[in-house]
């Protein structure tokens, strides 16, 4: 990916294809920009308070199409390890959540929340329910390592009933669709990873059986919701500390794997990867986007190290990035290989990104600084 002179550079394609309307269903976008989801920890006791709808607003006031909150916790006890991380349940919460939603209505911007749990991530004891034990499939860390009984049938239930109600409550709250959290090591995506998952029942075995959790997830979320309330499932290939793991090693499994998700009621696909640019399979240029697109003939949004030089990995070490031109990224939207961009660290430090970037001012860009997970924008 060429780095050279972003100002110049970013002047040699023009940015129209980043700024055309998107529609899907009753979901209407003013641009392909989406907010990614970042977590930072800024809702004490799970309450997102005014400064983080003032957050969420600085970004819909200048441009961002879509925003997609930071993980939110659906009802569960061991659903997350840090207490500053926001709910998405409980009257408090939700009413916190409702005024950013209001928000970012009002900035002309549209919102939806990512639903999650983290599952074996989370160490036993961890607050705010230390008496609650992690769950995950098996019980079993990213490692491999076996610390809890696996989920029982009733856990299961219980953590597809909780989504549903997060996404109940989101349509009622007013938000304009959910991101389901199915990626990074997490646990959904617990279910996924045949590593973590060596359950011998329905939700186990082989790689259909293993989306099977998901599957229940989207159609409860569905019912929940009815036809026309986008749902979103972030996915990716690599974990958390697992950079290089794959689901899928070629084009027929991720085939394979997709088909219940789009059958489920899934209506778009938020491929996760650590920089865009690079393919995911040999002998195409397609990126992890690209081919869920082509072979689930779903909308995709692209994500990975959009407009810097340093993927992702850095900014838990506290390091910075700098620009890097958006070339590339226009070409591939253009040849219309994925439908949105994702921009995660780049929007963090910089809530006018995408308005700088539609009147060409690559030169007031804001390199990423380390510090920004920090601070709130």
């Amino acid at each position: 990916m060429d780095k050279t002179n972003t100002t110049q550079q970013s002047k040699l394609h023009s940015v129209d294809s980043l700024f055309k309307p998107f529609t899907l269903g009753k979901l209407e976008l003013s641009n392909r920009i989406v907010m990614a989801p970042m977590t930072r920890s800024f809702s004490p006791d799970g309450v997102p308070g005014p400064d983080v709808a003032a957050y969420y607003r600085r970004r819909a006031e200048n441009g961002v199409g879509l925003i997609v909150t930071e993980g939110t916790l659906i009802d569960h006890p061991a659903a997350t390890g840090d207490p500053n991380v926001p709910n998405f349940h409980g009257e408090k919460a939700l009413e916190g959540w409702a005024n950013v939603v209001a928000a970012v209505h009002e900035a002309g911007g549209r919102i939806v929340p990512q639903l999650w749990h983290v599952g074996m991530t989370r160490r036993n004891g961890s607050l705010p329910h230390p008496e609650a034990p992690s769950i995950g499939p098996s019980g079993r860390t990213l490692k491999g390592d076996q610390l809890n009984e696996p989920m029982t049938k009733e856990d299961i239930d219980q953590v597809i009933r909780a989504f549903a109600q997060a996404a109940a409550d989101a349509k009622r709250i007013g938000f304009d669709g959910i991101e389901i959290h199915g990626a990074h090591g997490y646990l959904i995506d617990q279910f996924f990873w045949e590593r973590t998952n060596q359950r011998t029942d329905e939700y186990g075995g082989s790689m259909i059986a293993r989306t099977r959790f998901a599957a229940e997830i989207v159609k409860a979320c569905r019912l929940a919701v009815g036809p026309d309330f986008p749902i979103i499932l972030r996915m990716s290939q690599w974990k958390t500390a697992q950079y290089e793991a794959k689901l899928a090693s070629t084009p027929e499994e991720l085939k394979q794997f997709l088909e219940p998700l789009v059958e489920a009621g899934v209506d778009i696909f938020h491929c996760s990867t650590r920089r865009f640019w690079e393919p995911e399979f040999e002998g195409s240029k397609l990126n992890y986007a690209g081919w869920v697109k082509k072979l689930s003939g779903k909308p995709t949004i692209t994500v990975g190290s959009v407009g810097l030089d340093e993927e992702f990995l850095g900014a838990f070490q506290g390091k910075g990035a700098g620009l890097a031109d958006l070339n590339e990224l226009l070409e591939r939207l253009d040849d219309e290989e994925f439908d949105l961009v994702a921009v995660g660290r780049a929007l963090l430090v910089d809530p006018a990104w995408a308005s700088k970037v539609r009147e060409g001012q690559f030169d007031k860009l804001v390199p990423y600084d380390g510090e920004a997970l920090k601070t709130l924008y």
